[in-house]
C-alpha cells in the first residue's frame, strides 16, 4: 500500500513539473514577444570593426553586470547634474554619474534622504576642491567601480557637449546656434502638452501572461507628440501584439534600449523612420495613443491613452531579449528631464509635429541621418 503511495506521488510531483516548466517557457516566449522581433541593425550607423566582433565572440565572458536596482533621486540627479553642469572645463569638476556612484558607494544605492546625499556629495566636492586626486578619493570604496558602470549604463548619453538653435536676441524670428554643455536629453512628452504620472514598474498586468510592468506610463490626450529621449538608432518599428505601435532605440554606445509603444491609431509615428534611421534627442517620432493588446494591426484596446515609456540596460547582448532583460524603474529619471522639454510646431498640411529648435549632437556625427528633416526652416 505504501508502495503504490509513493508511486502515486512521484506520478504527480512528475507533471506538476512539466506544468511548471511549461508555464515557465510560455511566459518566457510572451516576455520576448512584447519587445517585439527586432534584431540589431547596421543601417544607419557604421560598420562592424574587426575588434568588435571579436568582442562579441568573446561574449561568454562572465564580467559583465546582470542587475541594475536604479533607484537614484531627481532631487540627487538634480544636485550631481547642476555641479556637473556649473564646474565644467575647471580644476574641480566632478561628473554627475561619479558623484551620484560616490554616494551610492556609502548608501548601498539608496537616496531616499536628501541630507545625507547632500552629506556625501559635498564630502567628495570639499576632497577635489582640496587638491585631492579623484583615484586616490575612490580608491577604497569597494563598490564605487560598480555603482559608477551602473549609472553610467543608465545616464551616459544624457550629459556633454552640444549644439542647439536657440531664438535671437533682437526679438526676431531668426534662430542662432549656440554651444552648451549641459543635459541634451530631453522629457518624452513635447513642450507644452500635458500628461500626468505616477511610479507604476513593477505593477501587475494580464493580457497574456501574467507579469510586472516594466515601464512607465505618462497619462495625456491623443496625438500628443512623443519625443526622443536621447539620440540613437531605431531599432524596432511596427506592431507589437502588448505595446501596439511601437518604437525601440538603440543609445550608440548600445548600452540603453529606449522603448515608446501605445502610440496613435492610424499615424503613429513620424513617416520616414524606418529600421536603422538615426534620430536626435528632442526630435518628434510619434505620437501619444491607446493601441495594443491585439494580435491585429491598429487596433485600440488599451483602455487609457498614454505613452508607455521604458528602459532597458544591456552590458551584453545576450540581455538583449530573453528572461536576462534589465528593465529599470525611470520614473525619478522621467521627472528630472521634465526640466528639459522640446519645443514643437504643427504642420497643418501634414497634420505633423516638428521640433523647433535643431540640434547637433557630437555623439551623432559619425551616424548616418538618415531620416528627412527637410521640413525644418
Amino acid at each position: 500500500m505504501k508502495r503504490i503511495l509513493f508511486v502515486n506521488v512521484l506520478i504527480l510531483l512528475m507533471f506538476a513539473g512539466i506544468s511548471y516548466w511549461s508555464e515557465e517557457k510560455h511566459q518566457i516566449e510572451a516576455a520576448m514577444a512584447e519587445r517585439g522581433d527586432a534584431g540589431t541593425i547596421t543601417a544607419g550607423r557604421p560598420e562592424t570593426t574587426e575588434n568588435e566582433s571579436k568582442e562579441t565572440e568573446e561574449s561568454t565572458a562572465d564580467d559583465y553586470i546582470r542587475w541594475v536596482d536604479f533607484s537614484v533621486s531627481k532631487f540627487a540627479m538634480a544636485e550631481a547634474y547642476e555641479y556637473d553642469r556649473d564646474t565644467y572645463g575647471t580644476d574641480v569638476h566632478i561628473s554627475w554619474i561619479d558623484l551620484l556612484a560616490y554616494v551610492a558607494s556609502y548608501t548601498g544605492g539608496v537616496f531616499d534622504n536628501d541630507q545625507t546625499v547632500c552629506k556625501y556629495m559635498e564630502q567628495m566636492k570639499d576632497k577635489i576642491g582640496q587638491g585631492e586626486k579623484f583615484t586616490k578619493v575612490v580608491k577604497d570604496l569597494e563598490y564605487f567601480p560598480y555603482y559608477q558602470e551602473a549609472y553610467r549604463a543608465v545616464l551616459g548619453g544624457m550629459v556633454g557637449e552640444y549644439e542647439i538653435e536657440v531664438p535671437a536676441e533682437d526679438d526676431s524670428e531668426r534662430k542662432v546656434w549656440e554651444k552648451r554643455y549641459g543635459l541634451k536629453a530631453f522629457c518624452p512628452i513635447a513642450k507644452g502638452f500635458p500628461y500626468t504620472d505616477y511610479d507604476d514598474f513593477g505593477a501587475s498586468r494580464s493580457y497574456g501572461y501574467k507579469r510586472n510592468h516594466l515601464g512607465h506610463d505618462m497619462l495625456g490626450q491623443i496625438g500628443t507628440p512623443v519625443i526622443a529621449v536621447e539620440s540613437g538608432y531605431v531599432e524596432a518599428l511596427g506592431w507589437n501584439q502588448y505595446g501596439g505601435w511601437r518604437i525601440g532605440i538603440r543609445s550608440f554606445d548600445k548600452k540603453r534600449y529606449y522603448y515608446y509603444a501605445h502610440l496613435r491609431q492610424g499615424f503613429p509615428y513620424q513617416p520616414e523612420l524606418k529600421e536603422g534611421s538615426v534620430v536626435l534627442a528632442g526630435d518628434v517620432i510619434g505620437y501619444m495613443g491607446h493601441t495594443g493588446y491585439s494580435t491585429t494591426e491598429d487596433v485600440n484596446n488599451i483602455d487609457q491613452t498614454h505613452l508607455h515609456f521604458g528602459m532597458q540596460l544591456i552590458f551584453d547582448e545576450s540581455q538583449k531579449d530573453g528572461n536576462n532583460e534589465i528593465w529599470i524603474d525611470c520614473y525619478q529619471i522621467v521627472n528630472f528631464l521634465y526640466r528639459n522639454q522640446s519645443e514643437a510646431a504643427r504642420n497643418n498640411e501634414t497634420k505633423e509635429w516638428r521640433r523647433i529648435y535643431e540640434m547637433k549632437d557630437p555623439d551623432a556625427e559619425a551616424y548616418e541621418r538618415t531620416a528627412d528633416y527637410s521640413m525644418y526652416p
